[in-house]
């Protein structure tokens, strides 16, 4: 049954702080550059917006001159964005510093939903180096699964993607979306996750290529040189099939089904992307109907086969 999503992400370049303003004059400015980059992507009527890293962050302050501004800022940001959120009805994954009750630091994205409240907030667990020593923040050490009404939602931040504890984690609790907000684009890296964890992958990545990728690695849209911006239409109701053991059964799937299931092959990968376009029936209502088996299935198998008939 089709569990479609309209995402949009942005990656602006970083600000610069004029000398002469004062920091609450920042924060007010910088509301007003967030009005003005989302302005585009509003149209579409997205369900989720996405942000970069460090969304409000002045980059020419020094670390005791940021402590400060955020001191002004404390959650005038944050505000901003959760009456957008109910304005346009839509949730908004927003990235940045923020200062605990106990004073301590994190590096955060938060996700705000419709009504505006926060539904969850991750923490990034794999900062780097600098980010303790010059500015005091705290790894985060838990990768939560968030729960929204289009599906559920992990996030990853920035030296994230380079580390395998915490993708391990979303390859076992299998969210629909992995929220990516970022300073570094991650290269390849996108696409291993996206593939490895079996879902959307969505890059919010500050002055780079912003995109969508799909479960099977490709590219569903990007921003441009022209538009830091992209949105689209995601299908969140798919499962990665395997080819061995189905080629017959996706035949008979695609001759029952026709317009109301798509088969995506990427090539080379020996995997499909399969989508249920239906009113009534899942992806997995399919797959079961014709004993398809998925790519979790068919690799789980061939482990327990490998387990017990190793050489001696």
């Amino acid at each position: 049954m089709a569990r479609r999503c309209m995402i949009a992400t942005l990656g602006p370049a970083a600000q610069h702080l004029d000398a002469t303003l004062s920091y609450q004059q920042g924060v007010e400015r910088m509301i007003a550059f967030w009005k003005r980059q989302i302005d585009p992507v509003l149209p579409t009527q997205p369900d989720l917006i996405v942000i970069p890293e460090a969304s409000d962050r002045y980059s020419n302050l020094t670390a005791d001159k940021r402590r400060e501004y955020y001191r002004v800022r404390k959650e005038q940001v944050r505000d901003f964005w959760c009456e957008t959120a109910r304005e346009n009805h839509c949730y908004i994954a927003y990235s940045a510093a923020r200062e605990l009750p106990d004073g301590s630091w994190r590096n955060s994205t938060q996700i705000i939903d419709r009504q505006g409240q926060i539904a969850g907030i991750y923490n990034k667990n794999h900062l780097v180096v600098e980010e303790y020593t010059g500015f005091g923040i705290l790894n985060g050490k838990d990768a939560p699964v968030i729960t929204t009404d289009f599906g559920s939602v992990g996030c990853a931040i920035c030296f994230d993607l380079n580390f395998e504890p915490i993708r391990k984690q979303y390859m076992a609790s299998r969210p629909d979306l992995i929220l990516f907000s970022s300073m570094y684009h991650g290269g390849l890296m996108q696409a291993t996750w996206a593939y490895s964890c079996q879902a959307h992958f969505v890059g919010a990545i500050c002055n780079n290529e912003c995109a969508i990728i799909n479960p099977i690695g490709q590219k569903i849209a990007a921003s441009t040189n022209y538009f830091p911006f992209t949105s689209a239409l995601v299908n969140l109701d798919c499962r990665v099939v395997h080819l061995d053991y189905n080629w017959e059964k996706l035949r008979a799937l695609k001759r029952k089904y026709r317009r109301d299931v798509i088969i995506n092959d990427p090539g080379q990968l020996g995997c499909v992307l399969v989508s249920s376009e239906h009113d009534a029936l899942s992806v997995m209502d399919m797959i079961r109907e014709f004993a398809i088996e998925t790519w979790d299935d068919y690799y789980a198998r061939a482990l327990t086969h490998q387990n017990e008939h190793r050489e001696p």
